[in-house]
């Protein structure tokens, strides 16, 4: 009897729940202590990586709270051009975009909304203050000159204070040390895609620096659906550039600065009563700027005490278009003084000290001042404890304190048991505090920050360095959600929300050159009626077959799937989407690479009543000196 039947559909649902059942074997297959394990998105994290999101930087298998780490060779290896699809395949993380190529893309965290989401660049926050939840547009986020991208899953406000109620997606950018002199690539695709970039790099007697250039344009297709009768295809450009540079300074000192530009024009389509779209002239420009001045000086106090000063600034403008009229525009800032100081008063311990003021501006302005502590303790190498505490104190809404725990054992050498405790709240934006409508004569003056309170516990197991399985069950409870309610003309709380789940990422080499991994993400999410939140899917996960034969040749299968999600105007259908990705290496410097995405040609939506690409491809080209 064949595995897999004629149906397309069936096809690729058989193929994935074959190859998800070879995944969740892994404890049972031989392993070699000298091969290594496949490093798979979501998978255990990569050694020798140190995770900067936690505040007290740590290496990546030692971090006791859920963290994924995306690295630029994760990137590469699955052909992504958009940071969005990169971080899509990180478990319990679901993304949503109107429609592809330049449609406002988001990100949500365990089920949490994509405005509870922080999103840092080189430890700038850059959610845009001017948008009505404050949340961060992923559209135009390049991956060309991203080192690596760190998720933390779970409340982070004691971390990262308001805005990481529900996680941080922290992105940080190359630096010019290791980077060759001269970098760069070419490629282009399906709708009339062309993609390029290039970058420069070196270094002097005390410092170094690195400047990149990328950009791309496509002609695109209908963000209203195609099969919905709309025909007209709707084009999106970008242009980023980013610079990065550091000085060494005296007393192991160390001043660096980054800047990043972007520039956007996307085409989208106008509001349609059946499914809230249809093809229609609009426009849409926005320009966003982001720079960090860093002091660091290490070592200090017989190599105990480090110190940190910052000073972060990011800018977001918008303006849309209809029919060639400027219909909307939007400005918003964000300053953001950040100081911390790390002891290591003894052998087992750290502590981290800090102090933060972040001012926003859009028409009005506001601020928020804040000192956190944290601690960690680690009496032998099998066991650490962290917490941490912290208080907010906003200009508008007062003070709040939030606080977090976590604990890790390792009782048998690859295995570590881990659980984590915190809280989290998020401020109004000024746009929620601001706004009004529909015979209201006011804001709704009584609006509260909303809150949450998290737990999650898990395992991480490696085998022989050669497989490993990563596994969470969390839940969160939300309190005080803001929404827009049309019967004030105004945003108020409702009680909240509870979302509680399970999250896997597995991987092993079953020969020599094939690699297996599985994420998978189970999320209930319902509010306090007990409906289901939109836009979560009940059931996502990818798997993916990578060969890495010795010699030029490599590739990757990735299957992903996603669940049936509740939407405002109706059901979005499940689905499973093939992706395929190829690279050729022609010497040590330069290669070739081609990416095949849904090869089954599979006929989907992410958000209801917009469209996605059919079978589409890329090939392209990239070298360093």
């Amino acid at each position: 009897m064949p595995i897999c039947s004629s149906d397309p559909y069936r096809v690729t649902t058989t193929c994935f729940l074959a190859v998800a059942a070879m995944g969740a074997s892994v404890n049972v297959l031989a392993q070699s202590p000298d091969d290594t394990a496949p490093a798979v998105i979501g998978a255990q994290p990569i050694e020798n990586l140190i995770v900067v999101g936690t505040r007290l930087p740590t290496p990546a298998t030692d971090v006791s709270s859920s963290v994924t780490v995306i690295t630029a060779e994760d990137i590469e290896r699955r052909g992504y051009d958009f940071a969005i699809d990169a971080i899509a395949a990180v478990p319990g993380v679901t993304v949503n975009q109107n429609g592809a190529f330049g449609g406002l893309a988001s990100v949500r965290i365990r089920g949490a909304s994509s405005e509870q989401t922080l999103v840092l660049i080189d430890g700038v926050p850059v959610t845009d203050p001017s948008s009505p939840g404050g949340g961060f547009n992923f559209a135009s986020l390049d991956t060309a000159d991203i080192a690596r991208i760190e998720v933390l899953r779970g409340p982070q406000s004691v971390l990262w204070g308001s805005d990481a109620i529900g996680g941080v997606v922290n992105i940080i950018t190359h630096r010019g040390a290791l980077a060759p002199p001269l970098s760069g690539f070419l490629e282009g695709g399906s709708f009339g895609t062309l993609r390029s970039g290039v970058a420069g790099a070196g270094s002097f007697d005390r410092g170094e620096f690195r400047v990149a250039v990328s950009g791309i344009r496509t002609d695109g297709i209908s963000k209203a659906d195609e099969a919905d009768g709309n025909e007209e295809s709707d084009g999106f450009e970008s242009l980023t550039v980013n610079a990065t540079g550091a000085i060494e300074l005296p007393a192991n000192g160390r001043l660096e600065a980054t800047i990043r530009y972007v520039t956007a024009e996307n085409d989208f389509d106008s509001f349609g009563s059946q499914t809230g779209v249809v093809d229609g002239d609009e426009v849409g420009d926005s320009r966003q700027l982001s720079a960090t001045l860093t002091a660091r000086f290490e070592g200090l106090w017989n190599d105990h005490l480090d110190l940190m000063g910052m000073f972060g600034y990011a800018d977001i403008e918008r303006e849309n278009f209809t029919d060639g009229i400027s219909s909307f525009t939007a400005d918003g800032q964000r300053t953001v003084f950040r100081g911390q100081a790390t002891l290591r008063p003894a052998q087992a311990h750290r502590i981290a000290l800090g102090a933060e003021h972040e001012g926003t501006e859009t028409d009005e302005d506001t601020s928020i001042a804040s000192v956190f502590a944290l601690w960690e303790y680690s009496p032998i190498d099998a066991v650490a404890v962290s917490a941490g505490i912290r208080r907010d104190d906003h200009e508008r809404f007062g003070a709040e304190t939030t606080g977090r725990a976590s604990l890790a054992v390792t009782p048998l050498d690859g295995l570590t048991l881990r659980s984590a405790w915190g809280q989290g709240f998020k401020a109004p934006t000024l746009f929620q505090t601001t706004f009004f409508c529909c015979g209201a004569s006011e804001p709704n003056s009584d609006l509260q920050p909303e809150s949450s309170n998290s737990w999650e516990v898990g395992f991480d197991w490696r085998v022989n360095s050669r497989a490993s399985l990563s596994a969470t069950w969390f839940e969160q409870d939300f309190e005080n959600l803001i929404v827009f309610d049309f019967g004030i003309g105004g945003y108020d709380n409702v009680p909240g929300a509870t979302n509680r789940g399970l999250e896997v990422a597995g991987a092993i080499q079953l020969t020599p050159i094939l690699g297996l991994g599985l994420t998978y993400a189970y999320i209930e999410a319902r509010d306090n009626t007990g409906a289901r939140l939109v836009r979560v899917p009940q059931n996502s996960g990818d798997v993916e077959l990578s060969l890495t034969p010795r010699g030029p040749f490599s590739a990757s299968l990735v299957a992903r799937y996603n669940g049936e999600e509740a939407d405002s105007r109706g059901a979005v259908e499940r689905w499973l989407r093939l992706d395929v990705s190829a690279s050729y290496a022609i010497g040590e410097r330069y290669e070739l690479f081609a990416r095949l995405e849904n090869a089954a040609d599979a006929q989907y939506q992410q958000i209801f009543g917009y469209g996605t690409p059919g079978i589409s491809g890329t090939i392209g080209f990239r070298g360093h000196l």
